[in-house]
């Protein structure tokens, strides 16, 4: 008698249809996490980017106040200094165009580009002088901070505010 032939007609070989039902369905609740795990990771890195982007704007105006130093130390780029009608298209190298006026026009074209690239985007510079704590000499301290509204990342994560800064403080 074959090995066959000493096998039960009632054993059947492979997979019932009820472990296959139970197989798709812890496939599908992993498939799902996985899915919740990318949305999430999706947010994040629109979070990321959002501070980035403020981080480098920041750069940007600390940049110009360097490049106009004499002005960025007479406190000519703290924000509550620069007017309402600021000239828009001063450049150093246009004539007749002061350091003061170079300083509204850039501190102008930080804020346009804040507005324009992060969502409810503003910004503050904020100079003060003090004592250097090793020499005792003078220094002038640069603080701008850049603020903005990251509403989907306190939806995802629940981070407290949605208005989040970046604060970027240095020597001038």
């Amino acid at each position: 008698m074959s090995n066959r032939d000493k096998a039960s007609p009632c054993a059947h070989e492979g997979f019932t249809l009820l472990e296959v039902l139970v197989a798709l369905l812890v496939l599908s609740i992993g498939l799902l996490g996985i899915g919740k795990l990318m949305m999430l990771s999706a947010r994040a890195n629109d979070s990321a980017y959002m501070r980035s982007q403020a981080t480098a704007l920041g750069y940007t105006i600390l940049d110009a106040m360097r490049a106009n130093r004499q002005q960025a130390l007479g406190g000519g780029y703290d924000t509550n200094v620069v007017g309402v009608g600021a000239s828009q298209n001063c450049v150093a190298t246009v004539p007749g165009c002061t350091p003061a006026q170079q300083a509204q026009s850039d501190t102008w074209q930080w804020s346009q580009s804040l507005a324009s690239a992060l969502p409810a985007g503003s910004g503050t510079v904020v100079t003060a002088t003090g004592p250097d704590r090793q020499t005792g000499a003078s220094n002038v301290t640069a603080t701008v901070t850049v603020t903005w509204s990251d509403k989907v990342a306190e939806q995802s994560f629940g981070a407290g505010a949605p208005t989040v800064a970046v604060v970027l403080e240095t020597v001038l």
